[in-house]
């Protein structure tokens, strides 16, 4: 995790931050239309523990989870993985919307490397 480069470490806070406001706002619209919150905001969670982790690492901040909260945040942000890599492989190459799935992808995959690399 050392080895991450200061535009990458900042390419993936703001993939966390950005992807971390369209899921409030999702969460937002599904309880104004009376949907099932439960499952998104149990990946909201997991989207902000995993950017706690990547602070903590990278920058020292401390954070108050749990080994048993870190492992179920990895298993929900891994979880998210096939789901965007599909994404990415139907996007047009040199897209917009393909470099922000680069980026999720890339931020996912720090996390959980943290998350591992703290619960050890």
């Amino acid at each position: 995790m050392d080895k991450v480069s200061a535009d990458i470490r900042l390419e993936s806070l703001k993939s966390f931050q950005s992807t971390i406001r369209k899921t409030e706002k999702a969460v937002d619209q599904m309880k104004v239309k009376g949907a099932q919150t439960v499952f998104v905001e149990k990946r909201l969670h997991a989207l902000h523990i995993g950017l706690a982790v990547l602070e903590t690492v990278w920058n020292g901040k401390p954070n108050s989870f749990g080994i048993e909260e870190l492992v179920q945040a990895r298993t929900v942000l891994a979880g998210l993985l096939p789901t965007i890599e599909n994404q990415y492989n139907k996007s047009k190459a040199g897209s917009s919307q393909r470099t922000l799935l680069e980026r999720r992808i890339q931020s996912l995959e720090l996390a959980i490397m943290a998350i591992d690399d703290l619960s050890n």
